[in-house]
């Protein structure tokens, strides 16, 4: 055996120990497999992420959302112009919890599937990979929502810097078939603490001017182009929700008429009236009516 034949040997047998070190090759995402798709991340050295399809999407329906009348119109027109190829934004809603934000971007969804509109579900801890998303789907004939679910940061959380990057401030341009919708309970994402009005200067104007603290916590949520709030639910508004519900769950107008005290003493036992609660309640009070308790 030469020296260049034992060189040989040796060199095959160290690529075959490189190769077992290298991560696999990733596979082409089938984007014909769902409408909606989750990104996640592999524990290991290389951190690599998928994106996961889902198979079985919530149903729910732009009809299905009440009492948000000028928020869905917003979203919807937004969702729209999009899906058509025209300007856009990225979008940041905001406000109470359970008065259908995620719902909101689902129904559209839902609405604008057929029309090429997807959806990709990113958790905050995985925004650093943001870049990678965009990369992932660019070029592609369809428009993608990349959607962040009950979103807020707190202090130095590097996912802040790489949403904030990604809706405005990196050297290349965003994706035109992509958009970012957010949900959150915080209208600037960032606790707000009252030493933040201690950075709050006089100018001689009299004017107030914001220091360096509250304009850090505004600069991203002012970098999404709309901002859309949702509000508590009064009384009348809770109830028409949960007849919704009710009547979506099979149950007829006598036993919805029934269904208002059960339905009151269901909001004050979690002290909120919200479309959630609504939702909730119909699904417990439609399933006794459908399969009686039995006496014990």
């Amino acid at each position: 055996m030469t020296t260049l034949d034992q060189f040989l040997i040796r060199a095959e047998a160290l690529m075959a120990r490189l190769e077992t070190m290298l991560p696999a090759a990733q596979a082409e995402p089938d984007f014909r497999a769902a409408t909606a798709f989750r990104w996640r991340t592999h524990a290991g050295r290389d951190r690599r992420g998928t994106l996961q399809p889902v198979r079985h999407m919530a149903p729910i329906a732009l009809t299905d959302l009440h009492n948000i009348g000028p928020q869905k119109h917003v979203i919807e027109q937004n969702t729209l112009q999009f899906v058509a190829g025209a300007p856009a934004n990225n979008v940041l809603l905001t406000g109470a919890r359970g008065t259908g934000k995620s719902s909101l971007i689902k129904a559209c969804l839902n609405r604008y599937a057929e029309q090429g509109l997807r959806l990709i579900e990113v958790d905050k801890d995985d925004l650093a990979d943001l870049p990678d998303i965009v990369d992932l789907v660019a070029g592609r004939p369809e428009r993608f929502i990349i959607f962040c679910d009950d979103l807020s940061f707190e202090e130095g959380e590097r996912g802040y810097k790489a949403l904030k990057v990604a809706l405005d401030g990196s050297i290349a341009a965003q994706s035109d078939n992509v958009l970012i919708y957010a949900t959150s309970n915080r209208r600037h994402l960032l606790p707000e603490k009252m030493s933040d009005n201690s950075s709050y200067q006089h100018g001689d104007d009299g004017d107030l001017h914001p220091g360096e603290t509250v304009e850090e916590k505004i600069s991203l949520s002012e970098r999404f182009g709309l901002w859309v709030s949702f509000y508590p639910f009064k009384q009348d508004d809770y109830l028409e929700i949960a007849n919704h519900w009710l009547a979506h769950f099979g149950c007829d107008a006598a036993q919805i008429a029934a269904a208002r005290g059960d339905a009151l003493r269901w909001a004050l036992q979690r002290g909120s009236r919200s479309g959630r609660v609504a939702w909730q309640f119909a699904k417990d009070h439609a399933g006794k009516i459908a399969r009686p308790e039995t006496d014990a």
